[in-house]
C-alpha cells in the first residue's frame, strides 16, 4: 500500500461537550494522523477542549459558516488525503478506516448514510431528490450528496478551494466539481449516530432552495447543456403546443408561438456556446489531473 500523510479536518461550532472526546478517540486509533480542528468563532470551549486532545487548533474569529471552516482547514492541512469529519459525535472515528481502504485508487471516497439514519423523514426525502437531481447532471449515480464525511486527495480539494461555498452546501460543490471534471469517487456505506450536542442549523426549505441552486450553478459551470437543453426542449414544445391550440381555435400562427419557438432556439445556440467554453477551459487543465504523492512517511 502507498504510504500517505493523513490530515483530519473537523469543522467545530460551540462543541465542548463532545470534541474532546472526539478527537482522542481519534488520536488512540489513529495516532500518527494529523487532526485539524476549525473552531469557527465558538463561545464555549470547543478549541480549549480540542488543543487539550492533542488536535492542531485554527480558529476563526467569529462564525463563518461550516464551508468556510472546511476552506481553512484545506489550507493549513499538511497531509496528502484530507479526511474531512462533522464535529457533533454523529461520524465514528473507526469508520476513517473504510474510507481510506480505496484511497489512492479514487480521488474522493465518501461515506454515505442509509435512509433510516436521516434526522427525519423530510430531510430524507429531500435529500434523495437532490440525490437524483445530481446524479443527472453528473452521469453518475450519488448516494449521498450531502454527506460531511469524505476523504479527499488534498490536492484535488485544493484545486476546487475557490469554488467552495461558506455554508453547509460545501460537500455539494465538491462531489459535482470532482464528477464532472472527470475524476473518480466511490460510496461505501457507514452508520451515523444520534447528534450528542446541540441541534442541526440545516433548515429543511431555505437550505434545499440554496442546495437546488448551487447543484444549477455547478452544472452549468461544468456541464451547461445538461441544464440548458431541457429548457430548450421544453420551450420547444410548449411552442408546438401553442401553435396546434391557435391553428385550432384561430386558424393562424400566433406572435406566442413564435416567441417560444425563437426563445428555444436562443438557449440552444447558448448552450453550444457555453459547452464549447467548459470544453477550452478543460483542455487548458487536461495535463494538471491531480494525482497523489507517494513520497510521504506515514502508514495508513
Amino acid at each position: 500500500m502507498i504510504k500517505m500523510k493523513i490530515s483530519v479536518i473537523i469543522p467545530a461550532f460551540n462543541e465542548t461537550a463532545i470534541i474532546g472526546n472526539l478527537v482522542s478517540d481519534i488520536k488512540k486509533l489513529y495516532p500518527h494522523f494529523e487532526v485539524i480542528v476549525v473552531d469557527d468563532g465558538s463561545q464555549d470551549a470547543t478549541a480549549v477542549e480540542a488543543q487539550i486532545a492533542g488536535a492542531t487548533v485554527y480558529s476563526h474569529p467569529y462564525n463563518l459558516g461550516n464551508g468556510a471552516a472546511i476552506k481553512s482547514g484545506i489550507r493549513v492541512a499538511k497531509g496528502d488525503v484530507l479526511v474531512f469529519m462533522d464535529g457533533d459525535g454523529q461520524h465514528s472515528p473507526k469508520d476513517i478506516a473504510k474510507l481510506l481502504e480505496d484511497m489512492p485508487d479514487f480521488d474522493m471516497v465518501v461515506g454515505a448514510r442509509r435512509m433510516g439514519d436521516q434526522a427525519s423523514l423530510g430531510r430524507a426525502l429531500g435529500n434523495q431528490i437532490y440525490n437524483w437531481f445530481a446524479s443527472y447532471v453528473a452521469k453518475f449515480a450519488i448516494k449521498d450528496l450531502t454527506s460531511g464525511f469524505r476523504a479527499v486527495k488534498s490536492n484535488v480539494a485544493r484545486s476546487f478551494l475557490h469554488l467552495l461555498p461558506n455554508t453547509y452546501s460545501y460537500p455539494t460543490t465538491i462531489t459535482l466539481g470532482v464528477l464532472r471534471t472527470g475524476l473518480s469517487v466511490k460510496y461505501v456505506p457507514i452508520k451515523t449516530r444520534r447528534r450528542k450536542s446541540g441541534k442541526s442549523n440545516i433548515r429543511l426549505f431555505h437550505d434545499g432552495v440554496r442546495f437546488f441552486m448551487i447543484i444549477t450553478r455547478i452544472s452549468t459551470l461544468f456541464s451547461p447543456m445538461r441544464v440548458f437543453l431541457p429548457v430548450s426542449l421544453l420551450m420547444f414544445v410548449l411552442g408546438i403546443i401553442r401553435y396546434i391550440y391557435s391553428y385550432i381555435t384561430q386558424g393562424r400562427f400566433t406572435n406566442m408561438s413564435v416567441l417560444l419557438f425563437v426563445t428555444s432556439v436562443l438557449i440552444f445556440m447558448m448552450s453550444l456556446v457555453s459547452e464549447q467554453i467548459c470544453q477550452m477551459r478543460f483542455e487548458r487543465r487536461g495535463a494538471d489531473r491531480p494525482v497523489l504523492k507517494s513520497e510521504s512517511t506515514d502508514n495508513v
